[in-house]
């Protein structure tokens, strides 16, 4: 399993990729905010792209909105919740 750390990486690099952004993933900080005002600028297609990645990279699902607007607020929380997921299915 990845630390917190590699994740958070992985994650950079597959939202850069993913998303087409004119940025490198080392650009993108961890706790930073995704959306909304001084953030990376995503939008609601993003945000749905994102729930395509987590589950086909990760085997994690996001099942409503408010789980969403949750779990995406910045790269950690993310990873946070990969990490959760992937302890309860190992648990």
């Amino acid at each position: 399993m990845l630390s917190r750390e590699e994740l958070a990486a992985k994650l950079k690099r597959l939202i850069v990729d993913a998303l087409m952004m004119k940025r490198t993933p080392e650009s993108i900080p961890s706790d930073g905010p995704l959306f909304g005002p001084d953030s990376l600028g995503l939008d609601s297609i993003d945000a749905l792209q994102l729930v395509v990645i987590l589950e086909k990279e990760f085997g994690v699902a996001i099942r409503d909105a408010a789980q969403a607007q949750k779990v995406f607020q910045n790269v950690n929380t993310i990873a946070d919740y990969i990490l959760a997921c992937q302890a309860e299915t190992t648990a």
